[in-house]
Formats: structure tokens, sequence, C-alpha cells
């Protein structure tokens, strides 16, 4: 293995946790769909509008960095949910979908050799895509981090 692949290796372990940080399917397989809205302890946000926001920041980066077109979103009012909850159970299973989903297409994207780690990334001059990697999983990791505090205030951890 070379030292790239190594390093295309390792950032693709980070970005689907487990490494510094605990996999986010664990915590979604502890919370209840009816616990999904609750804003426990006076939180700005429920389990579900931070999780909304971990998915809705992860594909506007893998979109960024892979699209063929790309429209930038509106801070903050793009990157959170309107509601505290999933309109139905199906919405619920749809969104969690589509984050691994997009996941595994940003890991893919990682490990292609012929996407150069240095280079910017296909929608900018400057961020380079491990730049945009890098921000994915810190990005990840951070909120990953309030939902398992969530979940501890509910009781589930």
């Amino acid at each position: 293995m070379t030292n790239e692949q190594a390093l295309r290796h390792i950032v693709i372990k980070h970005l689907e946790g487990g490494a510094a940080f605990s996999n986010i399917s664990k915590f979604l397989e502890a919370i209840d769909f009816e616990k999904l809205g609750e804003r426990s302890y006076g939180l700005p946000y429920s389990f579900y509008e931070l999780f909304y926001h971990i998915r809705f920041a992860q594909k506007d980066i893998l979109d960024y960095c892979a699209a063929d077109a790309y429209t930038s979103h509106d801070w903050p009012d793009d990157y959170w949910p309107r509601e505290q909850s999933p309109e139905n159970n199906e919405a619920w299973e749809s969104l969690k979908s589509s984050f691994f989903t997009e996941r595994k297409k940003l890991a893919d994207f990682i490990g292609d050799e012929q996407n150069d780690l240095l280079k910017p990334v296909k929608h900018s001059e400057n961020h380079t895509l491990i730049r945009e990697l890098l921000l994915v999983i810190e990005h990840n990791s951070y909120h990953i981090g309030q939902l398992a505090m969530l979940l501890r205030l509910q009781g589930l951890q």
C-alpha cells in the first residue's frame, strides 16, 4: 500500500466513525421515533434537527467536491430543518438512508485515486479535496457528540 492509499484509507475510516468518535449508527439505533423532536433541557435543537443538519452539510460538501453542477446554499436557513421532528417514520427512514448513501459516495470519491487529494475541488479554486474531507469529518464528529449528549439527557444512553 502506498502512502497515498494509506492516507485515503485513514480518511475513509474517520469519515465512517469509530476511530476517535462513535459511529453515528449507534446513536441512530438508540433513539425512539417519538423522541426525535424533543428539545431537552432548553436546548435549541432536537435529535432530528441535529441529524438533518449533519446530513445536509455532508451532502452539500459532497456536491461541492463532486457534482457537475453546484449551487451554494443560504447559511443558516438551508442547513437546518424548519420542523423539530420528521413528518413521519418514512421521512425519517429516508433521511437516514440518504445520509448513509451519500457518505458511501463520499468514501468512494475519496477512494478513487483519480481524485487528487491536494488539488482544488471541482467548484473551488482554493479548497482542496483533503480540506473538504477533513471538514466533513470534523463537522460530523462535533455534532455526533451532541447527539450522544441528547441521548444521555433523554436517558437513552
